[in-house]
């Protein structure tokens, strides 16, 4: 039989991406890696370690998530859904904006957050689970911004050249938010055995992490009605992400983390996006027949 890893970087290079993957049993601890500690800039999936942190946080007492939050137009972090492509004042609890991070990936809500449990806090947490690859630099504001100030006064149009997209910091997980896919797959672990967080808590994220509205990326390797996916995505200029987790109706449950680079700057590209979750369906298929390692 061919190699497990070696037919999940085939099916990465006839989408035309490099990826790098890994996958966790999360009650055996069985894992497939396909390049799974090679450090990756998570884009918007890092706004699931934010997640946890803002629960951590409610669980110890330091703040509410039914604390109210005025949220005015002006300053607020740019992006195509939620409260960033919103016009007028919005009033909203910490929990529901907590919401649109996750399930529209909402850049304006995810900067609310930020500025609320604060980016130390953040890098705590993943610390304090032992995600020693993990760490945020910037705000997602901040993260555009390095991105404008990069692709210099020809605006979003330089983005189409290869010279411009290799000089974008947000590009380089040296200089950005990173964490490997190992990382993830950890992080999601923990969440779903209830180690990062109290039970209450933990239900919750993971509800967040079941109401994502995406479902051309990882969801798209297990179509199947009784297969339920989880997940966060992240994309940047020539990044498409997705870490998540599958759960079969026999109670498995896998941890898959899947982060993918291509050097085609187009923002639509079907086959980088859906190889997502054919690498995805390639290692949980692995995992649950036993060709892991543990």
């Amino acid at each position: 039989m061919t190699d497990v890893p070696a037919r999940i970087h085939a099916a990465f290079a006839e989408a035309g991406v490099t990826g790098r993957l890994h996958a966790l049993d999360i009650d055996s601890g069985a894992q497939l890696d396909a390049g799974a500690d090679q450090p990756v800039c998570t884009a918007s999936v890092h706004k699931l370690c934010l997640l946890v942190a803002l629960h951590e946080q409610a669980a110890a007492g330091r703040l509410d998530l039914g604390e109210q939050v005025e949220c005015p137009p002006a300053g607020r972090t740019a992006g195509p859904t939620g409260l960033a492509a919103m016009l007028d004042p919005a009033r909203l609890s910490l929990r529901d904006i907590a919401y649109l991070m996750m399930a529209v990936s909402d850049n304006a809500a995810a900067d609310l957050l930020l500025h609320r449990v604060g980016l130390d806090a953040v890098n705590r947490t993943t610390a304090r689970l032992g995600l020693t690859r993990t760490h945020a630099v910037h705000a997602f504001g901040d993260l555009l911004a390095t991105i404008r100030e990069d692709a210099g006064p020809a605006g979003v149009r330089a983005l189409a050249d290869p010279h411009v997209i290799a000089r974008l910091r947000a590009l380089d997980p040296a200089r950005t938010n990173r964490s490997t896919p190992r990382d993830m797959t950890r992080l999601l672990g923990a969440v779903w055995r209830d180690e990062a967080c109290t039970p209450e808590h933990g239900a919750a994220i993971r509800r967040l992490l079941g109401l994502q509205v995406w479902p051309h990326r990882l969801a798209a390797g297990f179509p199947f009605d009784d297969v339920h996916v989880a997940g966060k995505t992240g994309s940047l200029p020539t990044v498409r992400n997705e870490v998540g987790v599958v759960e079969y109706p026999d109670g498995g449950r896998y941890a898959v983390a899947v982060f993918t680079r291509t050097p085609n700057p187009a923002a639509t590209l079907p086959a980088a996006d859906a190889v997502i979750g054919t690498a995805a369906r390639i290692a949980v298929d692995a995992l649950r027949a036993g060709r892991g390692t543990g």
